[in-house]
C-alpha cells in the first residue's frame, strides 16, 4: 500500500510507473490500481533449513536475471524498492544496469532486503527515525499513505457502513489476513453488546468463522463485520478510535488523527511492531496492550476507559496528528523524479 501511494503521486506528476512483485497481495492490488505488473518467483531465506535456503538463493539469482530483462525492456529510469523478497533481486538488477536506486522502509527497523540494498541506494526513505541511520542517504519522510487518508468524507463513510451520524465508532483491524487474537477478543467483547458501533475488518482468513459466530449471537446492528475494506480511508473516516496491530499502518491511523489501542504482534521480525507501538505511545497517541494480555474483557475495559474520558481521547488524537506525515508519498515521489533526471 505505501508503494501504491507513491506510485499514484508519481503518476500524478506525469511519470510512467510499472511494478515488479511476487505472489502476495501485490499480485491482486497492483493490477486493480491500473499499473502494469511483472511477476517474479522468489521466497524468503529460511536460515533454519539449509535446503530451503539454497532453493531461495537459486530463485533470487534467477529473479535478478529476470529483473534485468524487465528493467531493460521497460526503459526504466529509476527503481524504487518497497522492501520484501522481490526488492532484493530487483534492486541488485537496477544497480547492475547503472540505474539509480532508492528504497522505502515502512517499519521501525530495516528489513533484510533493505539492509542489503541500503549501501547501494542513493536514498533510503524511512517511516520512523532509526538510530544510526543518518546522513544524506537516509531521509525521514514518514510512511506513504493512500489518497484520502485523513481527508475522506466522514458522512459518506458512515452511510456506507450503516453507522449513525451521532454514534461513536471503534474500528478493529489486523491487516489483510487479520489477527486472530484481536478478532476473537473483539467478538468476545462486543459481539452481543458494546458502548459504541464496532466496524471490524477481520481479514479474509477468519471472516467465515467470525460471521457464523456473530450470527449465533444475533447479528446485532451495532456490529459491522467485513473481511476487508477498500478504500481503507473510508474505515478510518468513519471511526473515532482504533484497535489494531502495530505494523506500519499505525501511521495511517496517525494521518487520520485517531487515538488507538495497539496490540503488537509478538513474533514480528526484530520486534518491529513493539517498537512501532512504543513510538506511538511515546507520542501520546496510543495505549499499548501486550498480545498475551489481550482478551475480550481487557479490550472492553480499555475501550470503556477511553470513551469515558473525552479529553484524553482529544489529547491522543492531537498526538497522532503530531507524528503523522501525510505528504510522505509526494515527498518521496519528488525525490525519485529528481534521481531519474
Amino acid at each position: 500500500m505505501p508503494a501504491l501511494a507513491v506510485a499514484d503521486a508519481l503518476r500524478d506528476s506525469g511519470a510512467n510507473v510499472e511494478f515488479v512483485g511476487g505472489e502476495r497481495a501485490e499480485a491482486e492490488l497492483v493490477p486493480a490500481a491500473g499499473y502494469p505488473f511483472h511477476r517474479l518467483s522468489v521466497t524468503g531465506i529460511d536460515r533454519r533449513n539449509p535446503l530451503r535456503a539454497a532453493r531461495a538463493a537459486v530463485l533470487a539469482l534467477r529473479a535478478t536475471a529476470g529483473a534485468r530483462r524487465i528493467l531493460s525492456r521497460s526503459g526504466a529510469a529509476v527503481v524504487l524498492g518497497g522492501g520484501g523478497y522481490v526488492a532484493g533481486p530487483v534492486g541488485l538488477a537496477a544497480r547492475s544496469l547503472g540505474l539509480p536506486l532508492a528504497v522505502t522502509e515502512a517499519d521501525s527497523h530495516l528489513g533484510v532486503a533493505n539492509r542489503l540494498l541500503a549501501p547501494l541506494a542513493a536514498r533510503v526513505f524511512l517511516a520512523f527515525p532509526l538510530e544510526g541511520r543518518t546522513g544524506e542517504r537516509y531521509v525521514l519522510t514518514g510512511r506513504p499513505v493512500p489518497a484520502g487518508t485523513g481527508t475522506a468524507d466522514r458522512t459518506a463513510a458512515r452511510e456506507r457502513f450503516g453507522i449513525g451520524a451521532d454514534e461513536r465508532c471503534l474500528l478493529v483491524f489486523g491487516g489483510s489476513l487479520g489477527a486472530r487474537r484481536l478478532n476473537d477478543a473483539s467478538l468476545e467483547a462486543f459481539g452481543r453488546a458494546a458502548p459504541c458501533a464496532v466496524l471490524h475488518a477481520c481479514g479474509r482468513r477468519d471472516h467465515p468463522g467470525l460471521a457464523s459466530r456473530l450470527a449465533e449471537m444475533g447479528n446485532l446492528p451495532h456490529y459491522h463485520l467485513h473481511a476487508y475494506v477498500e478504500p481503507f480511508a473510508d474505515a478510518l473516516a468513519a471511526a473515532d478510535l482504533v484497535a489494531g496491530r502495530a505494523g506500519g499502518s499505525v501511521l495511517e491511523v496517525a494521518a487520520a488523527g485517531l487515538p488507538s489501542i495497539l496490540v503488537p504482534y509478538p513474533h514480528a521480525t526484530a520486534g518491529h511492531q513493539t517498537a512501532n507501538a512504543r513510538y506511538m505511545a511515546e507520542a501520546g497517541a496510543a495505549v499499548v496492550v501486550p498480545d498475551e494480555e489481550l482478551d475480550g474483557p481487557r479490550l472492553a475495559g480499555e475501550l470503556a476507559e477511553l470513551l469515558g474520558d473525552p479529553q484524553r481521547m482529544a489529547t491522543m488524537a492531537a498526538g497522532a496528528r503530531a507524528v503523522a506525515r501525510p505528504d510522505a508519498a509526494q515527498r518521496i515521489a519528488r525525490e525519485v523524479l529528481a534521481l531519474a533526471r
